[in-house]
């Protein structure tokens, strides 16, 4: 792992977490409800998605290693640009069924050491 990509690996688990914790309390319905809450989820959706992105540029080899890349780079690009087209059932889904997943990965890259 390239010394760049620590720092990149951890600014996803930190916006992830933040995800993590932000919604863990929230229904569906609530979250849907919750205008700031919606927003300040996609920003740090927008942090994962921009971190994954130059991850990729700078360490393809560990980008690889988390599933979906693509689609964590074309999620974000889509909160970005399509800001006025979010579907919100689908980031809820998102949240709950495949942040998690993103959060174990990038939690056991970031165990591993650099190499020399």
């Amino acid at each position: 792992m390239q010394p760049n990509a620590l720092k990149l690996l951890e600014d996803m688990r930190d916006a992830a977490a933040f995800i993590v914790e932000s919604t863990h309390s929230f229904s569906e319905d609530a979250y849907l409800q919750h205008r700031m809450l919606r927003q300040s989820t996609e920003r740090n959706f927008e942090i994962i998605g921009e971190a994954m992105r130059r991850l990729t540029q700078q360490d393809a080899a560990t980008a690889s290693q988390i599933s979906g890349y693509v689609q964590i780079i074309a999620f974000r690009n889509i909160l970005i640009h399509g800001y006025d087209q979010i579907d919100h059932a689908l980031v809820w889904q998102v949240i709950r069924r495949d942040l998690p997943v993103l959060l174990a990965e990038v939690s056991v890259l970031l165990r591993t050491p650099l190499a020399p």
